[in-house]
């Protein structure tokens, strides 16, 4: 492994327990995935380079070659067209990607056998759920710049996903946005506990922000 990528590895790894509300207020919140786009269970977080996928409507074919092209620790990024009738996957899919190393799934759609999907305990964040199964025509792309939820992610960028929501992080800024996140989380920390059960202190830091 290149220097290089043991450093991307490093600051994608750095990134695995910064709230996404932190880092979205470090990229002034342009970066966020539609507030749609939830994890399946409230716990689920995920923290990775983005392996991109531009799928048809209903057509998940290209959905199984990313998960066979895909190296372990990369995070499956679907724009699926936010169609919410036909599934881009189900738990037998979603397990396959699971089993290969591949992080999390994140898909501007939903999915099926959300139960299954659950059992697995592995990061799936989407739109929701659905009864209907996709086709397997063969058409769309991998590894190319897409729009997922509003924003734009580019193969390679950071992605980010929490209870709160999705976030991506473009890879020119990785570095300045995570100083400036750990930053907002070291300030948020001290300031709940410079208030914590404090009257004073709290009525003294709402008089401050009132009078800006």
């Amino acid at each position: 492994m290149t220097v290089e990528n043991q450093e991307k590895m490093s600051i994608g790894k750095q990134f695995e327990d910064v709230p996404t509300t932190c880092i979205s207020d470090a990229l002034q919140g342009m970066n966020n995935l539609s507030s749609a786009i939830k994890p399946l269970k409230e716990e689920y977080r995920v923290a990775g380079r983005a392996f991109t996928v531009k799928m048809p409507v209903g057509d998940n074919l290209v959905v199984l070659k990313a998960i066979r092209e895909a190296k372990p620790g990369d995070v499956l990024v679907i724009d699926a067209k936010g169609d919410t009738y036909r599934a881009i996957a189900g738990d037998f899919i979603v397990g396959m990607a699971q089993t290969l190393g591949i992080k999390g799934i994140i898909v501007d759609g939903v999915i099926r056998d959300v139960v299954g999907i659950k059992e697995l305990n592995y990061p799936v964040f989407c739109k929701g759920t659905t009864i209907a199964a996709s086709g397997k025509a063969g058409d769309g792309e991998v590894n190319v710049p897409i729009s997922c939820g509003g924003a734009t992610v580019r193969p390679g960028d950071i992605v980010v996903g929490d209870a709160d929501g999705v976030i991506v992080i473009p890879q020119e800024r990785e570095e300045e946005v995570l100083k400036e996140s750990l930053e907002k989380v070291d300030k948020d920390v001290k300031r709940a506990q410079k208030v914590s059960g404090d009257t004073e202190e709290i009525i003294a830091y709402l008089d401050r922000l009132l009078s800006q």
